[in-house]
């Protein structure tokens, strides 16, 4: 086998499957396994056997059969190949972050009913069918554990012929669990969600019949912490998918920031980087989610930080130069479209630092060329996969003037 061999694949393409150095496609394959004349696969060196029974059914996962040098190289493929294809270098490409197995901590999962069978687990790719999860390799075991004892509840609150949608997250006071498209009728129902929360220790029990979400079970205040400040946490609320992928982001955008001088905080959710950020400083905190942000500005209230949290839509009104250059950083953390409005007010700007953190390789590659019109200069990308055997792939960029 040499490098210049046209059988063997030497890549892995954004969607997952393997690229021989002719270019020809095939699934299922790592780099070094060589593409046979019948099509059939000869396994190389990067080949490994999946962990979990259900790949490659389950859509949950796309790579399990890469070793963790061949996944690391594909995150950070995925980084350089979007930026390249706009023209875009880093002048420095740090080492990828990999999620460990099992460290999964939101999730949301398909529910259905046929009969007395109740099926919980993701969707097989390309399909509705679901896959009835007996394990998995990429949840925390916390939530996993609730998938069986899941079954014998939605028996008696999920219609024949119907699917729910089963939200989980961990939180500082545990599982937060929310059911969607589900119908509770009856005293048995009734009884068997208040069972359900006691029984397993739930941290929150949200139902959401149609009608809008209403708790059932929360002993006390649904919380997540973020740089030592809890802050209350609306139902199935966004957060980073691993407790480490959010430590390696966070160390990323910290490692950028000057020492002192107010920091602004674009698309700021709950707080992940401004309370993380924000001890020892001012911060502005924006976000479009009224919930989300009211929790933010009560959290930082409590905690006596020096930081103001606006409910402001950055896509119909970003903030302007003028607002922007009084910051000595912003930290952009956008929806996986990007922030292309708030960018370009930002390439007019004379901030000195942002650090953007984005879920979107090809939007922050774009988004990335109108920053270096702008007089920046991209110093270097630390790519994240914390969605570990999946082609989704988060990143963190510093851009300087």
């Amino acid at each position: 086998m040499t490098d210049s061999d046209p059988d063997i694949i030497i890549r892995i393409a954004a969607k997952g499957d393997g690229i021989t150095a002719d270019g020809r496609h095939a699934t299922l394959t790592a780099p070094g396994d060589r593409l046979l004349p019948d099509g059939t696969v000869e396994r190389g060196p990067h080949h490994v056997a999946p962990p979990c029974v259900h790949f490659p059914a389950c859509g949950g996962c796309e790579l399990q059969h890469l070793d963790d040098a061949s996944l690391s190289d594909f995150v950070t493929g995925r980084v350089v190949g979007a930026l390249a294809g706009q023209g875009v270098t880093a002048q420095t490409v740090l080492p990828t972050h990999l999620s460990p197995p099992m460290t999964r901590r939101r999730a949301s999962l398909r529910a259905a009913r046929s009969g007395r069978k109740i099926t919980i687990g993701f969707a097989e790719a390309g399909s509705h069918t679901l896959i009835d999860l007996t394990m998995c390799s990429v949840l925390d075991p916390r939530l996993f554990a609730l998938l069986a004892p899941l079954r014998d509840l939605l028996a008696l609150i999920l219609p024949d012929k119907r699917a729910a949608h089963v939200r989980m997250s961990l939180i500082d006071q545990g599982v937060d669990l929310l059911l969607e498209g589900v119908r509770v009728e009856g005293l048995a129902a009734d009884e068997g969600l208040g069972d359900f929360a006691r029984t397993h220790g739930l941290a929150r029990l949200t139902i959401d019949e149609g009608d809008g979400p209403q708790t059932r079970w929360e002993p006390e205040a649904a919380t997540v912490t973020f740089g030592g400040v809890a802050v209350g946490f609306p139902a199935f609320s966004f957060l980073q998918a691993t407790p480490d992928g959010e430590a390696a982001l966070v160390a990323a955008v910290r490692d950028a920031m000057p020492e002192t001088g107010a920091i602004a905080d674009l698309f700021s959710g709950l707080g992940t980087f401004a309370l993380a950020l924000g001890a020892a400083r001012p911060v502005y905190a924006a976000e479009g989610a009224r919930d989300v942000v009211l929790a933010l500005k009560l959290a930082g209230q409590r905690a006596q930080r020096r930081m103001v949290a606006d409910h402001r839509d950055l896509f119909r009104r970003p903030l302007t130069p003028e607002e922007l250059n009084r910051f000595a950083a912003v930290v952009l953390d956008p929806p996986r479209a990007g922030a292309r409005e708030q960018v370009m007010q930002l390439a007019a700007s004379t901030v000195p630092v942002i650090a953007y953190v984005s879920c979107n390789p090809a939007s922050f590659a774009r988004d990335a060329v109108h920053l270096i019109a702008g007089g920046y200069r991209l110093e270097s990308v630390r790519p994240v996969g914390q969605f570990r055997w999946s082609t989704h792939v988060e990143m963190v960029g510093i851009f300087r003037r």
